[in-house]
């Protein structure tokens, strides 16, 4: 009894360890069919050390803030400022009146496209903070406070947006 024992882990640790393919498996068992007389090749490559270059890399919180600021001005609509060449902001013809959003939807002021971004860039930072609480399981006290944030920043992001378009459809913001 003790002997099959060692022989059946015998043969679960032969066919655990190593890297063996199923051919290789099958050989030991099967003879060759051509004898000895035709053999398989085995080749043996040179071990060549080719000179690597190694150069710093920027940290992660750098490349981070780069590919950051690379969104942000995207969602500035920085080609559509170098296409279009809109003013920076209007005014009012019949009062003079400073405007910040123009009353086209087609049409926008620069200053409307960075606010517009920037409101954009928070909601984003919102889902950035929602993904961070899910980090913090473990510790409930600061998983809720990345929530509350997150979810508050996209919450007012988006009601800012929604208003900016309401406004720029003519539309009364508050029907008082």
């Amino acid at each position: 009894m003790q002997k099959e024992r060692s022989t059946k882990t015998k043969l679960a640790k032969e066919e655990v360890i190593g890297s063996e393919t199923v051919f290789e498996k099958i050989k030991d068992k099967t003879p060759w069919v051509f004898g000895k007389t035709l053999r398989k090749p085995k080749l043996l490559f040179p071990d060549i050390k080719r000179p690597r270059i190694s150069m710093p890399l920027p940290g992660k919180s750098i490349s981070a803030i780069v590919v950051y600021i690379v969104l942000f001005l995207l969602q500035t609509g920085i080609v559509y400022l170098i296409i279009r060449n809109p003013p920076a902001m209007g005014a009012d013809p019949q009062t003079g009146a400073p405007m910040f959003l123009y009353p086209d939807i087609n049409e926008s002021f620069i200053i409307e496209g960075i606010v517009a971004s920037i409101f954009i860039f928070l909601c984003s930072l919102g889902f950035i903070f929602l993904y961070q609480a899910s980090q913090y399981v473990y510790e409930k006290s600061v998983a809720i406070r990345y929530l509350v944030v997150g979810i508050l920043l996209i919450i007012i992001a988006f009601a800012a947006l929604q208003a900016m378009i309401t406004v720029k459809l003519g539309e009364k913001l508050f029907n008082v």
